[in-house]
């Protein structure tokens, strides 16, 4: 017979405490990879390289970002994010102390491009633990939680660095971002486990995140036997190409913040360092609300019932039409105003963050797929990297119009992006669609 509801236990909620853990592991990456964007005024100057090889820098970081995405997940689904992260913290945090003994160009992109590798199993990994650890109701907000440190991170990037260059020199910064790592990953391996072997968690927890759709390695694999997908047969299906895609959009707004964005309010808006410091946070502060609004929408979407699909696109295609607005800051009156389009456009793609980062769970045909497929969409989001700051570097190079033409292209983007995430994307498990390719 079942218990009533005022004998069960109450329920714990660690699963809380575990993605305030993730989010502030991807807060730290932030910061290791936004705070070269703000020392790198001092480095060119140090260093001596022209806008050019400045955008060739500010992206390299991707480069081996996007390429490791792929293994990055399937490694955390063969392995499990309790070994997996740590591991990627602690080489990336390497990655970024290092920087501080560059004495050249070449330097400062071989240490960007280890600290690539390093971040590459992040996001697959935040995907794994928030699927294992939350119910389909919550996913959304706890996705827009962790990824929250994102926004956090690269916020505080701007008036920490500014803060660290002023006292320690640009060097000295590195060092000290690259030490925040090595603290995360003590707790980390004195704290997570999974949800059943997780020492602070009761069964009342346990058994509410799996009724509610916690996709549990162990619940799902003992229940009906179902196996894991193989990798290669993710991209016989049309949905994966459309979230890499898709993400690949986005990717040029996110991360235009996290490279050009100092040095547009710096060269094109006029501000000063100081001023860089303490008005350059308030778009990645903004954003970080807007990114729990639109995991909540879209939760409260589907506990009142909203189908899945629909649940999860209202905030998805939304948020990227409202990003567009930042072709606006191209044009805008004064400073001000510049930053307040920026503004906008950042909260409406953070918008769009929480349902995004739920699909690979939504979408996976096992819960050893979710960090795969994180992996392959994150892919997308890196070829924006990629392509982002080397385009929008050879748009200022051209030395017309200065910032429009940069700023257009990036409001293009994030069109094309809603229209794929409404047209493209099928929010169904995997072996439920119909393949593109046998």
């Amino acid at each position: 017979m079942e218990q009533p509801e005022s004998s069960r236990p109450r329920r714990t909620r660690v699963r809380w405490l575990i993605v305030v853990l993730i989010a502030v592991a991807t807060a730290i990456a932030y910061i290791d990879r936004a705070n070269l964007s703000v020392a790198s005024d001092q480095m060119q100057q140090e260093l001596g390289f022209s806008d050019e090889l400045k955008g060739i820098m500010l992206s390299s970081f991707f480069w081996t970002y996007a390429l490791f995405q792929l293994p990055g997940g399937w490694l955390v689904d063969r392995f499990g994010p309790r070994l997996l992260y740590p591991l990627a913290v602690l080489w990336w945090s390497i990655g970024t102390a290092a920087t501080a003994l560059v004495r050249g160009f070449a330097g400062v992109i071989g240490w960007r491009l280890v600290l690539g590798v390093g971040e590459a199993p992040m996001q697959a990994a935040n995907a794994r633990v928030v699927s294992e650890w939350f119910p389909r109701k919550e996913r959304a907000f706890a996705s827009s939680i962790f990824d929250t440190g994102s926004e956090f991170g690269s916020a505080l990037s701007v008036p920490l660095v500014t803060l660290l260059i002023a006292l320690v020199g640009w060097r000295g910064s590195f060092v000290v971002t690259g030490a925040l790592g090595l603290v995360w990953v003590a707790v980390w391996l004195w704290i997570y486990r999974s949800p059943r072997r997780q020492r602070w968690t009761n069964q009342a927890e346990v058994d509410y995140i799996e009724q509610g759709g916690g996709r549990t390695e162990e619940k799902e694999l003992g229940d009906d036997g179902r196996q894991p997908m193989p990798w290669r047969h993710l991209f016989r299906y049309s949905t994966t190409w459309a979230l890499v895609a898709g993400y690949t959009c986005r990717g040029v707004i996110i991360y235009f913040f996290i490279t050009w964005y100092p040095d547009f309010l710096v060269n094109q808006q006029g501000f000063s360092l100081l001023q860089l410091g303490l008005f350059g946070a308030i778009p990645g502060l903004a954003a970080m609300v807007a990114n729990w609004l639109g995991g909540l929408l879209s939760d409260w979407l589907v506990r009142r019932g909203t189908r899945l699909a629909l649940a999860r696109k209202i905030p998805l295609v939304v948020g990227m039409l409202g990003a567009s607005t930042i072709a606006l800051a191209s044009v805008a009156p004064n400073p001000v105003a510049a930053l307040t389009f920026l503004t906008l456009s950042y909260c409406s793609v953070a918008v769009a963050t929480g349902a995004l980062l739920s699909l690979p769970a939504d979408i996976a045909p096992s819960p050893r797929n979710v960090a795969s497929l994180t992996g392959v969409q994150n892919f997308g989001s890196q070829l924006g990297g990629v392509i982002g700051p080397i385009v929008i570097g050879f748009l200022i190079g051209t030395g017309q119009y200065a910032y429009v033409w940069p700023l257009l292209f990036a409001g293009a983007m994030s069109i094309i992006g809603a229209a794929i995430y409404a047209f493209a994307v099928k929010i169904e498990p995997l072996d439920e669609q119909h393949p593109m390719l046998r």
